[in-house]
């Protein structure tokens, strides 16, 4: 099992990539929230739980999903 499709960037997959850019924009959306407007709406925490979970699941499928066999045009 190769662990480092879960910390490589060219090894992510499209779900992960997705959600690690998720993650890093909801942190700098938190940040501006906090310290310029000084007001953080309900319930904005829960966006880090979904792409945590949004991860993991990338993280399953590139793990244990089939390898890619390749795209055959004729």
């Amino acid at each position: 099992m190769d662990f480092s499709k879960l910390y490589r960037p060219s090894a992510l997959n499209s779900y992960q990539f997705i959600a690690v850019t998720g993650l890093l924009m909801s942190g700098a959306a938190h940040l501006i929230l906090h310290y310029f407007v000084h007001r953080m709406p309900e319930g904005f925490s829960w966006l880090y739980l979904c792409w945590a979970a949004l991860y993991v699941v990338g993280s399953l499928l590139n793990l244990f999903g089939k390898p890619n066999s390749g795209h055959h045009h004729h």
